[in-house]
């Protein structure tokens, strides 16, 4: 089960919040490269807690804020009529670097270079996988161990965690995160890829 399957509920509880951004007169494409800004500065804040520990309070704070403007970009595009398939492009890219930017920070905070490595492409080869079916005539496929929801909730309460205790036994939360993201990420990635192939057959 994956976070991403409550996309229906969070729409319904955004719609408040999609009122308000259209009364300001904000467009998808300027929530999608805002929400890309915050995770930026989660990246970079992950990276100045390998110096002090709090930045990961505010990284987990930006982490947060990426997400919630993610699912808001969406739902006002469809709420204005907008939604178009460069909206869409564009969202994705800036998704794709959003995750990077996070996840290289992490790693770099921690100076797990490799590790963030491995935790990236099994992220990034999710998505692809995820946006690959779509492109051979299925359905965008959202399921899997980990969906980018998961993703952001895990990173966000790690961050929080972290900040007070980032270690538990001598295991650095961060390095644990990472881990977890490298094996189930290319799992999710395979498992993506094998439903796509049975609907293909």
């Amino acid at each position: 089960m994956t976070l991403d399957s409550l996309r229906p509920l969070a729409d319904r509880l955004l719609e408040p919040f999609v009122a308000g951004a259209r009364r300001l007169g904000l467009t998808p494409a300027a929530v999608s490269v805002v929400a890309f800004l915050f995770a930026l500065g989660a990246g970079v804040a992950f990276y100045l807690a390998g110096a002090a520990d709090w930045w990961y309070a505010v990284g987990a704070a930006l982490v947060f804020l990426n997400g919630s403007l993610d699912l808001l970009d969406g739902a006002l595009a469809r709420d204005l009529g907008t939604a178009s398939a460069g909206g869409d492009l564009l969202d994705h890219v800036l998704d794709r670097y959003a995750d990077v930017a996070v996840i290289g920070g992490l790693a770099a905070g921690i100076e797990a270079y490799a590790l963030g490595f491995a935790a990236v492409t099994g992220v990034l080869l999710t998505s692809y996988l995820g946006t690959q079916a779509e492109a051979v005539g299925l359905e965008r496929v959202y399921g899997g161990l980990l969906g980018r929801a998961d993703r952001l909730a895990l990173v966000g309460a790690t961050g929080v965690v972290a900040a007070v205790r980032p270690e538990v036994r001598g295991v650095s939360l961060v390095a644990a995160l990472l881990v977890l993201f490298a094996v189930v990420g290319h799992l999710t990635a395979v498992q993506r890829f094998a439903s796509a192939l049975r609907a293909l057959s």
